[in-house]
């Protein structure tokens, strides 16, 4: 059976705060977007393989993500987690057409 992939509005691009994490619910899928600072909005799953710590709640730094709860970096751009930790989370595309932000999930 082939995946079909939609696109969901998730809000306005000049609303997003830089460098702050905002949570998006699809269904069971709880996302995390983030605009970072060079001006580019990145969405990946909002659960860090390590405890499930919400990672929209972490600190943004340049690429990366720090998970809350026991500070593990994550990759916003490829989702993968930083050595010495192990592991990565799902990360969607996004698209950006005037002022609206969309990101693609899984139907």
């Amino acid at each position: 059976m082939e995946k079909t992939m939609r696109k969901v509005f998730i809000g306005k691009y000049s609303e997003l705060p830089e460098r702050l994490g905002k949570t998006v619910i699809f269904g069971d899928q709880e996302i995390a977007v983030f605009k970072l600072t060079s001006g580019k909005i990145k969405a990946i799953e909002n659960r860090c393989p390590h405890r499930g710590g919400s990672l929209a709640e972490g600190m943004v730094s340049g690429d990366h993500v720090f998970c809350p709860l026991h500070d593990w970096k994550v990759s916003v751009i490829d989702g993968l987690v930083q050595a010495p930790d192990e592991g990565c989370v799902q990360t969607f595309d996004v698209e950006v057409t005037d002022d609206q932000v969309y990101v693609f999930i899984n139907d």
